[in-house]
């Protein structure tokens, strides 16, 4: 007992001071700034750079646009915050924590990714072949140093500002490839403009989409979330931060037919239709700016802790055993609160866990919810399909609650593969891998074989009402 509530203290503590200490003042003037700093990589052949998110032994051969990483710095009532995203199929949790411990000015840093899939591999798993790890240390080193150069730029930019937050709807931009099919088609944005002269000073934009992911490709890309940004920061003249909420389930850009049509252009190859896409999101998102309103973000209040999620994925034990996947693991003790001892390399056996965070951001009117992957829309509004269909393998598993019913407001951000990517988020029910399968189909749909496990989802909306408990009343 003495051992784990020393492993457990440290985690309540995280909770407590980021939770009680971050309250300042709803009067506090707020400051904002942002930063970018280039993450591409230096293509050597002597030293492959592994792109991530499909098929094994792709080397880049070449560069077709460059990745960053963007940082948006919150300061108010002599506290700052730090919101972080990077052009990267997923930022493990370990980089992040890497990356915070040289920002200890900072109340809190979240750092998310865009997911790209034509971005380095960092996790592990999409090296020359299953069993070599696809990771180059150099290259995570060069992000979080990258990160943390954001961060401090983003700082130094900082200046008075009020912010306005708006939302548009539009599912004809959104595809779910994996039934039932169920959508977070919003879009989220926050604009902050300069008290000292009412021009635009930086943008937040919060999308649900995978990329467009070009056939064949070896080029290293930021996908269509690069053309979102590039077209945004040119009308608005400030910088663009760009955020993935709710892309499990599986949402992805539609057909190419349906909006090459809608666009009435005719794209000449892969990258001309993530050109399309890009610039379909970014009118997206002026429509949610044309109808922004003011909105308050102070006080900066974050609520987050470590928690261990069961790790019951065959697949991920026998990677991180084989040392394909670098991160570390450790033994399950029933309680997600609670970490166990690390376990060695070349272990399969025992329970296991691998450790996340969960975070809350209440900011003043703003509710965000921090979720370490890639979280499935039904875990978003609660649209679950009902009945579950009796094919899948927990048809009567209790209902998630979903993040809309967890945060107090209505005004929110929901921001996926923040601080980790441990991969999709499925909802229990719709959990399928034994037969029959859900559906009259006669294979498992694609996403449990990239799940930490069935109980992710409910660990992890469980975590997030905790975090959601702590804070004081508004």
């Amino acid at each position: 007992m003495l051992r784990r509530f020393r492993l457990l203290r440290p985690c309540l503590l995280i909770a407590v001071v980021i939770g009680t200490t971050s309250i300042v003042g709803a009067a506090d003037t707020l400051e904002a700034g942002m930063g970018v700093a280039n993450i591409t990589p230096k293509l050597d052949p002597g030293q492959p750079i592994w792109l991530a998110g499909k098929d094994h032994n792709r080397a880049a051969t070449g560069v077709h646009d460059p990745l960053y990483a963007r940082a948006l710095v919150l300061r108010a009532g002599g506290r700052k915050i730090a919101l972080v995203s990077v052009d990267s199929i997923g930022l493990p949790y370990p980089s992040v924590q890497r990356a915070r411990a040289q920002l200890k000015d900072f109340a809190y840093v979240l750092v998310a990714s865009t997911h790209s899939h034509e971005s380095p591999d960092v996790i592990g798993v999409w090296g020359p072949s299953p069993a070599v790890s696809g990771v180059v240390p150099d290259y995570v080193r060069l992000v979080e140093t990258k990160t943390v150069e954001a961060v401090r730029q983003a700082d130094a930019a900082a200046v008075g500002v009020r912010a306005e937050y708006g939302t548009a709807d539009d599912q004809s931009l959104l595809a779910d490839y994996r039934l039932p099919e169920v959508y977070d088609s919003v879009l989220r944005v926050l604009r902050f403009v300069r008290l000292s002269d009412g021009k635009a000073h930086g943008l937040l934009v919060q999308w649900n989409s995978h990329g467009v992911e070009p056939k064949n490709n070896l080029l290293v890309s930021r996908d269509f979330m690069g053309v979102t940004v590039d077209r945004l920061e040119k009308r608005h003249g400030c910088h663009v931060v760009y955020f993935q909420g709710a892309i499990g389930g599986l949402m992805g850009t539609p057909e190419p037919s349906s909006l090459i049509a809608k666009s009435g252009q005719t794209p000449t190859d892969s990258f001309d239709f993530i050109r399309i896409c890009g610039e379909a999101i970014a009118g997206l998102a002026d429509r949610a700016l044309k109808d922004a309103r003011p909105i308050t973000l102070t006080p900066l209040e974050v609520f987050a802790r470590p928690i261990t999620i069961p790790m019951a994925n065959e697949g991920f034990r026998a990677a991180r055993a084989g040392g394909v996947l670098p991160r570390p693991v450790y033994a399950w003790t029933g309680r997600r609160d609670e970490r166990g001892d690390e376990i060695a390399l070349g272990k399969t056996d025992g329970a296991q866990a691998m450790e996340t965070e969960v975070a809350y951001l209440r900011l003043g009117e703003l509710d965000v919810a921090a979720i370490p992957g890639e979280l499935y829309p039904e875990l978003v509004y609660g649209t679950f399909q009902e009945p579950a269909d009796t094919s899948a393998d927990f048809p009567a598993a209790p209902l998630e609650q979903p993040i809309a019913r967890i945060l107090p407001s209505a005004k929110l951000l929901v921001l996926g593969l923040a601080n980790d990517e441990i991969g999709y988020i499925v909802p229990k029910r719709q959990w399928d891998v034994l037969p029959p399968f859900a559906y009259g189909r006669t294979r498992a749909q694609y996403g449990e074989r990239n799940s930490v496990g069935p109980e992710t989802a409910r660990m992890l909306m469980e975590a997030l009402a905790d975090r959601v408990a702590e804070a004081p009343g508004r």
